[in-house]
């Protein structure tokens, strides 16, 4: 049936918009860690604003990949082949960002902790640029033959939707964690981070502007949902400039929802067109697994998802005061427990 095979393509566009709201801030707040710091104090500021959440995001990149493999076995297989080396720059990326968190404190010299605030600054942003790319690369798609294989080499994927989509994500990603930092910090830390994200807000949305605006060409009804999604972006600007941050963040987030949306709604029935003959592209009929895996998985779905995000919520409520630079103690040497 085609009602499963449309849920589970709706579930996972929203596990995409998941990911890219939580981890988007995240990511965007790895990539100013260079830059917005002046001393290693406000550096470890915005180091613990992530510091409790930034894996738990993490989860819903796992599992849109893991579902898109489940449910679309042939999309998941079409795509990731076709975008063997963006995924495996992604995979990079997603290692230096990750390592980086983890081992910038294990540290004391200078050097060391310049080190890893660049790989973590450059993962974080090499993951926000890939993934915006491939799913640029997603709903405007690839050359497939009839047999769902990528025509014309290893860089066929490159093009004007890869680079939009791509520049997006980073711009996306920036300004969703400047306006989480004036959410989340006090004192200078969330003065620059007000400051420049009324100077980036809307050039830095031009590059999922163009993406959205793609869609329309699909199905004209679906000016009407760019259009809100513009609104959105406009009264998050507005927002962001009266200091409402709260506001902000949220509507920055419609603003991102309301575009993939008309986005994905723009390639339905499609999950992956086909840029040669319209004949080959995979829809969610041809690219679906069996009615009953498709019903098992929406059964193991319903239980598990709503406890994800009911602990999601837990975390966040757990962690929802602000930071100051005076909540951050003095660096210290811890002495080694045992000796030999």
């Amino acid at each position: 049936m085609e009602i499963l095979a449309t849920i589970w393509f709706v579930l996972i566009i929203v596990l995409w918009m998941g990911y890219l709201f939580l981890d988007g801030f995240d990511l965007g707040v790895g990539m100013l860690m260079p830059v917005l710091s002046r001393t290693e104090r406000q550096k470890r500021v915005l180091l613990n604003t992530i510091g409790p959440t930034w894996d738990g995001n993490e989860v819903w990149l796992i599992t849109a990949a893991g579902a898109t493999f489940a449910a679309f076995p042939h999309w998941y297989a079409s795509l990731f082949s076709a975008l063997y080396i963006p995924l495996t720059l992604c995979l990079l990326a997603l290692i230096f960002r990750a390592v980086a968190i983890e081992y910038r404190g294990k540290g004391h010299s200078q050097a060391w902790k310049s080190f890893w605030t660049w790989a973590m600054a450059a993962g974080s942003a090499g993951i926000a640029f890939f993934i915006g790319a491939m799913l640029a690369i997603t709903s405007s798609g690839l050359p497939l033959n009839s047999n769902g294989d990528i025509v014309g080499g290893a860089f066929a994927w490159m093009g004007w939707p890869a680079v939009f989509g791509g520049l997006g994500g980073v711009g996306f990603a920036l300004v969703h964690g400047l306006i989480f930092l004036g959410l989340k910090t006090q004192g200078d830390i969330r003065e620059k981070a007000q400051r420049w994200a009324r100077r980036l807000l809307l050039p830095a949305s031009i590059g999922f502007l163009v993406w959205f605006g793609l869609s329309i060409a699909q199905r004209p009804w679906l000016v009407a949902v760019v259009v809100a999604a513009v609104i959105a972006l406009g009264a998050a600007y507005f927002a962001v400039r009266s200091g409402a941050e709260k506001a902000a963040f949220v509507l920055h987030g419609i603003y991102l929802v309301s575009g993939l949306f008309a986005v994905f709604a723009g390639a339905y029935p499609n999950v992956l067109p086909s840029t040669l003959d319209s004949a080959n592209s995979l829809t969610i009929a041809s690219a679906s697994s069996s009615d009953y895996t498709l019903t098992v998985m929406l059964v193991v779905t319903a239980i598990c998802l709503p406890i994800i995000i009911g602990y999601q919520i837990f975390s966040y409520r757990m962690f929802l005061g602000r930071i100051a630079e005076t909540h951050i103690p003095e660096a210290h040497r811890v002495p080694v427990a045992i000796r030999s």
